[in-house]
């Protein structure tokens, strides 16, 4: 009894191993791997024994050219299948199939190991840049550009934005990819390091008045951006740089300059600095010194559409109205750029700091 129960379950065991040894047949997604068995004009056959054969061909076989003509007989590739009741019965592959499906998983792993990649910059929109990576378009959101290739542009302008973006057309930048979704066909890369603390949440630690030292990582027409830590950049914009007349940024720094500055503004996750804020402000103390009717004497240093600018002592100036002359020419023959004329004061308002000269006046 106990024998034929024993020869039973070896019975069972037996054709559970077989069971458990046959390979299930592949379905259409698949990815296999076998020998090039033949290689014709139009087609490549690949043996995916014990299943049969597969075949490469029509557009798949169009697609994949520059990848044939490296391959020989009994090399082995890797195929995704596309239908498993192909021509003639064949299983048809495909191998730009198969290459990006690898891909995208190598994607997956380059995001779980923080992977650095050195990537060519092949288009440019408003939104971001548009890199390729083995054989795949990914997108580079403005917003995850490195503060120094950030298109620096007063008021957000998305025109002047895309002009800056598309300067960086053909260079190569150092990325991570921070999202791969097959599917979609979406690949998203980010600039910014992968340990970069969120910029909301470091502006936290400032407060309104803080005074800090910054170190300036862009100068352009508008003002000077300064670094405040890793990850949080502020804003210095020209109103802010002094209290005198600034007329180009440039001319007073450059990227690398350490600065004192005092924090003005916190605006979702933004920061506006000041650099004139944490110095006298010039307007105060000329209160007592200037009155309506005096006559002063002042530098012309700027034209504009309402008329000159004279500066009549280091963040004072006050204009001289264009109706005080015949035309804009008539203006520039009787007051020239550099030189001090007399003029006589018509309004001094401290709290706007607005100073208005007449050249009509003092010169009756």
């Amino acid at each position: 009894m106990t024998t034929i129960v024993d020869e039973k379950a070896l019975k069972a065991a037996r054709i559970t191993e077989i069971l458990n040894s046959i390979a299930t047949p592949p379905s259409v997604g698949d990815m296999v791997e076998g020998p090039v068995i033949a290689i014709e004009k139009n087609a490549v056959y690949v043996d995916m024994a014990p299943f049969g054969t597969g075949i490469i061909y029509g557009r798949e076989f169009i697609n994949s050219r520059d990848v044939i003509k490296r391959i020989g007989i009994g090399d082995e590739v890797s195929a995704k299948i596309i239908d498993t009741d192909g021509l003639k019965g064949y299983v048809e592959l495909s191998l730009k199939e198969a290459r990006q499906a690898l891909v995208w998983g190598e994607a997956e792993t380059a995001i779980e190991n923080k992977a650095v990649l050195e990537l060519p910059v092949i288009e440019a929109n408003k939104g971001g840049l548009i890199l390729n990576w083995q054989g795949i378009h990914g997108f580079l959101p403005a917003s995850q550009l490195k503060s120094e290739h950030y298109p620096r542009v007063p008021d957000g302008d998305k025109d002047k934005i895309f002009e800056e973006l598309k300067k960086l057309i053909g260079d190569k930048l150092s990325v991570t990819i921070i999202t791969a979704d097959p599917k979609e066909g979406k690949l998203i890369f980010s600039e910014r390091s992968p340990e970069e603390k969120d910029k909301g949440a470091i502006a936290k630690k400032y407060s309104l008045a803080d005074e800090v030292t910054g170190e300036v990582t862009g100068v352009v027409d508008f003002g000077i951006f300064v670094k405040i830590e890793e990850g949080l950049e502020g804003l210095v914009h020209i109103s802010e740089i002094d209290w005198a007349l600034v007329e180009d940024p440039k001319a007073l720094y450059k990227v690398g300059d350490k600065v004192q500055v005092k924090i003005i503004e916190i605006k979702e996750g933004k920061i506006s600095l000041s650099i004139k804020a944490l110095r006298k402000n010039p307007w105060m103390e000329a209160e007592s010194k200037y009155k309506k009717g005096q006559k002063v004497e002042g530098v012309i240093i700027k034209y504009n559409k309402h008329g000159a600018l004279a500066s009549v002592e280091e963040g004072i100036a006050g204009l001289v109205h264009i109706s005080e002359f015949e035309n804009e020419d008539k203006l520039r023959e009787t007051l020239e750029l550099g030189k001090v004329y007399s003029f006589a004061v018509t309004l001094f308002d401290v709290k706007e700091q607005r100073m208005a000269l007449s050249w009509k006046e003092a010169n009756k």
